[in-house]
């Protein structure tokens, strides 16, 4: 299995709207690891069409508990063990993903229940363990070691951005942030940097579609980075590759990928990819697979 980061879901914000693109879920395969990193509406499809069976699914991480990145965990899951699953999985996320993962399991318990007796299937509940994380060291299993910062996303307390490193490479997500000058720090000489960012041409559109006015425009502003910022982070890290994920806005069709260009130009010139559903990025130097996405 080669190294290699697959956006499957590189919109931020937790709406869904035709055509457009799906909330933030990605896929870390390191060292022999397939590893998730969020779990917004749509990563179980997209981790199928990125020729992963879910039956090996292993590691997964959330980096905190709004619903773009976690409403998709338990279904997952589930819909792992139904495809044969049966091997442990492990979640690590925030204080509170423990509550999520134990109430899922209550609201489907007539399934699982069901299942169990019907179909001889081991109990899903047996199966995966939940380890809540806060700042430093997460794991360190089989060559792969996480670490995590916690990063600025008010009113979100708990919102950590991820650093995994295995054998001399290393892949860093930003989670959700303002402009956080500490991540430049921990994100020091990564292969990849994948950072959330936003376009100040596109606030006020959004914010008139989706109707919550004044209240909405000031925690986009308080609680996320303009690509100019991710870019004077990835700069000041020296990343090898910086990824604009968790596009605000990404469904609007008067951005296209030139304009998130321009604006993280302004201060990064180094390996960009803007983010797309389903873009591959090979982890071999940090290169994308292929031409589209790529400055």
């Amino acid at each position: 299995m080669p190294d290699r980061l697959v956006l499957l879901g590189s919109k931020g914000g937790p709406a869904l709207r035709p055509r457009g693109p799906w909330p933030s879920s990605s896929l870390l395969e390191i060292g022999g690891r397939a590893v998730v990193v969020d779990c917004g509406l749509g990563v179980t499809r997209g981790l199928v069409d990125a020729g992963v069976s879910l039956k090996v699914l292993d590691l997964i991480f959330i980096t905190h508990l709004h619903s773009d990145h976690v409403l998709e965990l338990g279904p997952l899951i589930h819909t792992a063990w139904t495809a044969g699953l049966a091997t442990p999985v492990t979640v690590f996320g925030p204080p509170g993903v423990g509550h999520y993962w134990r109430r899922f399991c209550q609201a489907m318990e007539f399934d699982i229940e069901i299942r169990i007796a019907d179909e001889g299937r081991p109990d899903i509940r047996e199966l995966v363990s939940v380890d809540e994380f806060g700042q430093g060291h997460v794991v360190e299993q089989r060559g792969l070691t996480v670490t995590a910062l916690r990063v600025d996303h008010p009113p979100v307390t708990d919102c950590f951005a991820l650093r995994f490193e295995h054998g001399g490479k290393s892949v860093v997500f930003s989670a959700d942030t303002a402009f956080f000058p500490p991540l430049a720090h921990f994100a020091e000489r990564a292969d990849i940097l994948v950072h959330e960012a936003m376009l100040e041409e596109g606030i006020e559109r959004l914010v008139a579609r989706t109707g919550n006015g004044a209240r909405l425009r000031e925690h986009l502003l308080s609680s996320h980075s303009f690509a100019e910022e991710a870019g004077r982070i990835a700069r000041d890290a020296g990343i090898k590759r910086l990824v604009l994920n968790h596009l605000i806005p990404a469904d609007d069709a008067e951005i296209g990928e030139l304009d998130w260009i321009a604006a993280v130009r302004k201060t990064w010139a180094g390996d960009l990819t803007i983010a797309r559903d389903g873009l591959v990025v090979e982890l071999s130097g940090a290169k994308a697979a292929s031409g589209e996405g790529t400055a």
